[in-house]
């Protein structure tokens, strides 16, 4: 999903193309939001949007089938709590045996919201929980259905620790997305995140 650091893609200004994606139907004179999660993982959804760690703890609890099962939007639970920033659910989800490379309808891993958020910590947790080099390395290189890496939604946010952070790990500055730009073309000219990333991507064309 990847929401946080919606506005600015591909280096230009965009209006919302979904601003009626959420938007309030009444039903019976209450105002709710539209939802698409089954019945069955409504509770898996809310606790990880809510970041309720002992809400999620029960959900998983009485969870029947796969933790990485789709609960909203082609998100898992995982994908939730790393785009809403919470890192004690992400913890505890992991520690349940989540697919860190489980893909959403947009085919974005969770690495990909936790980027977009700017969750320093969050994105240090997904990364050190790799099981490998080779898996670190694709989620690394995974991308969305815009061609956008991890560190494509970092530079887009302009969250410089995580970029760093990302570059230290492996991450490719010079990898382009489906549009032709870099992760050093997103963010603004004068920007900590752009001067970072275009000495990476110097460096790594000498």
């Amino acid at each position: 999903m990847a929401v946080p650091g919606r506005g600015r893609r591909n280096g230009v200004m965009e209006e919302d193309e979904n601003e009626d994606e959420n938007a309030l139907f009444e039903e019976d004179g209450v105002m709710e939001l539209e939802s698409f999660t089954p019945p069955h993982l409504q509770a898996l959804a809310s606790a990880s949007e809510l970041g309720d760690v002992h809400a999620l703890r029960l959900a998983l609890d009485n969870l029947e089938g796969s933790i990485d099962q789709p609960v909203e939007d082609g998100d898992t639970a995982l994908h939730l709590a790393c785009l809403y920033g919470h890192l004690s659910c992400v913890q505890l989800i992991l520690e349940r045996g989540a697919n860190l490379e489980a893909q959403d309808e947009d085919g974005a891993i969770p690495l990909h919201d936790a980027c977009a958020g700017g969750y320093t910590e969050i994105v240090q947790l997904l990364i050190n929980s790799a099981n490998s080099t080779e898996s670190l390395k694709r989620m690394l290189e995974s991308v969305d259905a815009e061609g956008d890496t991890p560190l494509h939604h970092a530079a887009r946010g302009e969250h410089a620790d995580v970029i760093r952070l990302l570059l230290a790990s492996g991450a490719s500055p010079t990898k382009a997305n489906l549009y032709g730009k870099m992760p050093s073309e997103l963010p603004d000219l004068d920007s900590e995140a752009r001067r970072i990333l275009e000495e990476a991507a110097s460096a790594a064309v000498v």
